[in-house]
């Protein structure tokens, strides 16, 4: 049998900083990350043995079945995993705690007879993987928001864009990703947090998403500073223009980059140019 080429959709994980911690470790947050994502495919009703699941290492790649609708791999299992992630961050000592990048990409792939997959969709998976805007989005996340995601912009367009359930356009934010030759818009997305999908927050009490908007909600500086309303008062802030990545280190003198405290909320926006 020849290999064939199958339109599926491609979802990357990879655990921040996980070198340095001792082979015990490693293998421990390992297990710990396999075991998030098998209770978060059976809570999202999808087979385990439906998918391709590659070991990366300090990650995984996951190639879905050809039947599932894309926003299937985004909701609710992005969810699930990220409760699962932050349920073990809780009890587990601060060297066994788990921080995971994800990225979330679909394309035309090569499938060989064995069933080993390749194509150049996994190189733009890699490439948002390995982004500024994702990394710095990991590591300035607040500690209840273990999981930060990157779209790729045809991801998002075929799943934010069409309007599904769960998937609301205003939980995400545009970054332009440049990693060597690739160069392209994509969409931030954090599970849990302040500006990601809504969570159930009788299952899940340790989300950051709070009623409290925080004492400087409003301060912006230069173009954003009219941008910063209560975001439960109803009134849509202004809708600032893309940002490079570089903008969104600069857009708080702090350099909180990507809106996940609620005081910087006046930098998310919903641009599809």
């Amino acid at each position: 049998m020849n290999p064939r080429y199958a339109y599926r959709a491609l979802l990357t994980c990879d655990i921040v900083g996980s070198a340095g911690r001792g082979q015990q470790r490693q293998q421990e947050i390992r297990r710990v990350l396999r075991t998030a994502l098998s209770d978060a495919l059976d809570v999202a009703g999808l087979d385990a043995r439906d998918f391709t699941y590659v070991d990366t290492g300090d990650g995984f790649q996951l190639v879905a079945p050809a039947a599932l609708p894309k926003a299937g791999l985004l909701v609710p299992l992005l969810p699930e995993l990220s409760a699962r992630i932050r349920e073990h961050n809780r009890q587990a000592p601060v060297d066994a705690r788990l921080r995971v990048r994800a990225a979330v990409h679909a394309g035309e792939i090569l499938v060989d007879p064995e069933g080993a997959v390749s194509g150049a969709p996994f190189e733009t998976l890699a490439r948002l993987l390995d982004s500024a805007p994702l990394r710095q989005a990991a590591l300035t996340g607040t500690s209840g928001t273990p999981v930060a995601v990157i779209l790729s912009r045809h991801f998002y367009e075929e799943t934010v864009g069409h309007g599904y359930e769960g998937l609301e356009a205003d939980a995400f934010t545009a970054a332009d990703v440049r990693v060597k030759e690739y160069a392209a818009r994509a969409w931030l997305w954090y599970p849990g947090s302040p500006v990601g999908p809504r969570v159930d927050p009788g299952r899940d009490s340790g989300s950051n998403s709070g009623s409290s908007s925080g004492s400087d909600s409003g301060s912006g500086s230069g173009s954003d500073s009219g941008s910063g309303s209560d975001p439960g008062s109803g009134e849509r802030p202004s809708e600032p223009g893309p940002r490079t990545a570089e903008q969104f280190v600069r857009a708080d003198g702090n350099g909180t980059a990507f809106a996940v405290h609620r005081g910087n909320q006046y930098i998310r926006h919903n641009d599809r140019g």
